[in-house]
């Protein structure tokens, strides 16, 4: 049988588990993205003996990789099909696709920094409806005029605030709760010379993070014009280079069609991080950051690294949204100009608090979301919650920067 066959079939004859009267709790992964951010979410749960987790990789456009990500993590995963045939006590997912049908209450979690990017699907749009970030609108929150999920957590204050001018009948099942990327980078601070040991940053060297969501506007979208140029004027010796892409890159073009893209990298000294790796410890250990609109940019306001932007797409881009608010404040990369001069001058020109504002925005909860998430989720199951605080573990160290570079065959050395 296959993995799946085999999980679907423990799920079908409850006589052959060895746990039972279990609260049975289904993950829907959508995206490698919206994995990463749900594992914060179901490894509250996993090491109880009254829950059973069931997981399901659900249909995306950029649901490439799901199922080799959860199989890494060690989770067998049952046929979308199987899972909306079978009742769940809860259902937990950060994409809105399908959940409809699901026959479970849904708990639909916020991914990202804040809700940056505005819909793009404007044909969707009721007459007079504006364009919001996609967990604020009533196109991903209501179906045939009903509120789909059970609850709807967001990192922010301000969110509920947006919420109530664009979906006010969601506001009833909506909480704050923050971010734990937010959380875990905070916590991973104290540890930055251990992760930059790790890496392999030696001493004198510094190390440049240079960061992509995705699409057209973003860092990876002007690959051919903008990387080469700007990353062969560094100095070789004392400066390492790390690329960080959204996973959505390789889901969208294919993960062998990126490499064989980035291979002329290697011989830059850039080193390449694999999209399903954890990225929050080489934030941490950066001295600049090199980003755009997307997330991990605005997560970078969090560390002690200077922040460089690329030309962004401000239409684009909620203008009460982090990366809005970034833009506003950070130094702008400027093509014409060495590399090496812009850093060190971004570097002389940041400020104390300069980025404080943004780094606020990102959650109105530090500290607090694993606790907050756990509360929501065992009031929907009607259990009790554990008699001990969940865990908030800095994230892990990472493995050495030449690791990443090998493209050999295809395959990524890890």
């Amino acid at each position: 049988m296959s993995v799946g066959t085999t999980r679907s079939a423990l799920i079908e004859q409850g006589h052959w588990l060895t746990l039972r009267d279990c609260k049975r709790v289904l993950v829907v992964v959508h995206t490698v993205t919206f994995a990463q951010r749900l594992q914060e979410v179901f490894a509250l749960l996993e090491t109880d003996l009254r829950v059973q987790l069931v997981f399901t990789a659900a249909p995306h456009a950029f649901g490439t990789g799901v199922t080799q990500f959860l199989h890494g993590l060690g989770i067998a995963t049952v046929p979308w099909e199987e899972a909306l045939r079978t009742e769940f006590d809860l259902a937990l997912a950060a994409g809105s696709r399908g959940v409809h049908e699901l026959r479970a209450p849904v708990v639909r979690i916020s991914h990202g920094a804040g809700q940056i990017k505005l819909l793009t699907d404007v044909g969707a749009l009721a007459p007079g409806e504006r364009r919001t970030p996609g967990m604020l609108s009533r196109g991903h929150l209501l179906h045939e005029g009903r509120v789909v999920p059970a609850a709807v957590v967001y990192a922010h204050d301000r969110d509920l605030e947006e919420l109530a001018e664009s979906c006010p009948e969601a506001l009833p099942v909506a909480h704050v709760v923050g971010d734990p990327c937010v959380d875990r980078i905070t916590a991973g601070m104290p540890r930055r010379a251990h992760y930059r040991r790790a890496l392999g940053i030696g001493p004198g060297q510094r190390l440049v993070v240079v960061t992509s969501t995705w699409g057209p506007a973003s860092t990876f979208g002007r690959l051919d014009a903008l990387l080469p140029h700007l990353l062969g004027r560094l100095p070789g010796d004392g400066h390492r280079i790390a690329m960080l892409l959204h996973p959505n890159v390789y889901a969208g073009h294919g993960t062998r069609q990126v490499r064989g893209w980035l291979t002329g990298c290697r011989d830059r000294g850039v080193a390449v991080l694999p999209p399903e790796a954890d990225w929050q410890a080489v934030l941490i250990a950066a001295d600049w950051i090199i980003g755009d609109h997307g997330s991990l940019t605005a997560y970078g306001t969090l560390t002690d690294a200077t922040l460089l932007l690329t030309a962004g797409p401000r239409r684009e881009v909620s203008d009460r949204s982090p990366a809005a608010l970034l833009a506003a404040v950070a130094p702008v990369v400027v093509p014409g100009h060495p590399l090496a001069e812009q850093l060190e001058y971004a570097a002389r020109l940041r400020r104390p608090g300069q980025y404080e504002q943004v780094a606020a925005s990102l959650s109105s909860a530090p500290g607090q979301f694993h606790r907050r998430m756990r509360s929501v989720v065992y009031r929907l199951l009607g259990l009790g919650e554990p008699a001990h605080p969940p865990l908030l573990a800095p994230p892990p160290l990472p493995g050495v920067l030449s690791r990443w570079e090998v493209f050999d065959g295809g395959e990524t050395a890890r």
